[in-house]
């Protein structure tokens, strides 16, 4: 469900001084451009649901591409956006066999800032990312390695991998950003945002994406034309942000921005 991205308002593309490396100034100039946005807040305050998305970087270049994916232009919520595939914590994500583990630092930056950090919390966010890319796109990031998973939770997309014999592989996943809905929106989510590197594609399973599909193309891009799509705003200051991270040498132990709001306005905090 590609709304676990969604963060209403207007925003100016990152640069790379705008993201992980950056100096306060710049971080904050982007957290600025969010606040003042135009956004309706007309329903009553949610709590912000858990959610991940993921971003697949082919790096066989100079210039990384993305993949993104372009919303069905008949659905109600953002409409013919493109989109980092990505959606809520589900329960079956809480019980997946999995193979590798997430990076320390990593972890230690998904339980800052949080109501009960634990550990299987994180690996449950990992693997959202990582299943909702393959309901979304086909494409399941993992490892054939070590055959089939011993246990996929049933009646749930995770029968696909165990059958196809493929682990999700957490290791191979970084944590490069952090963004929670305004309050008084129609949806409201706590999304945390990995990336992974192409060569993690274990599988693929054809006939997801079409006309009547929640996603009608998929698109290997540039960031420079990534940034020039139709994109929900937080899409667009995340590439800002992958961008940085990049030119930093894309390190795990680099920070994790984070936006939120405080007193209606929006910070940006590194974790």
């Amino acid at each position: 469900m590609n709304e676990a991205e969604a963060l209403s308002g207007g925003a100016a593309p990152g640069t790379p001084q705008d993201g992980a490396a950056a100096g306060n100034g710049r971080g904050d100039a982007l957290a600025d451009r969010l606040t003042a946005a135009e956004r309706e807040r007309r329903w009553p305050n949610l709590r912000p649901r858990d959610a991940a998305t993921l971003i697949v970087i082919d790096h066989r270049r100079s210039d990384p591409k993305v993949l993104m994916g372009r919303r069905h232009p008949a659905l109600k919520f953002m409409p013919g956006k493109f989109v980092f595939p990505g959606g809520r914590i589900e329960a079956g994500d809480r019980s997946m066999t999995v193979t590798g583990a997430l990076h320390p630092r990593a972890e230690q930056a998904l339980m800052a800032r949080v109501t009960r950090p634990s550990a299987q919390r994180c690996r449950a966010l990992a693997l959202a990312a990582i299943r909702e890319t393959f309901e979304e796109t086909g494409l399941m990031l993992g490892t054939k390695e070590y055959g089939s998973p011993e246990r996929a939770p049933a009646g749930t997309a995770w029968t696909a991998f165990q059958e196809r014999g493929v682990h999700p592989d957490l290791e191979t996943l970084h944590f490069i950003g952090r963004a929670i809905t305004p309050p008084k929106r129609v949806r409201r989510f706590d999304t945390r945002f990995f990336a992974v590197d192409r060569t993690a594609i274990a599988d693929e399973v054809g006939g997801v994406i079409g006309p009547e599909a929640e996603l009608v193309e998929l698109a290997w891009v540039t960031l420079d034309q990534a940034k020039a799509l139709d994109l929900p705003p937080i899409t667009t200051v995340i590439l800002g942000e992958l961008e940085a991270r990049i030119a930093a040498g894309f390190a795990p132990q680099l920070p994790v921005p984070f936006f939120h709001q405080q007193r209606g306005r929006f910070v940006r905090e590194l974790l």
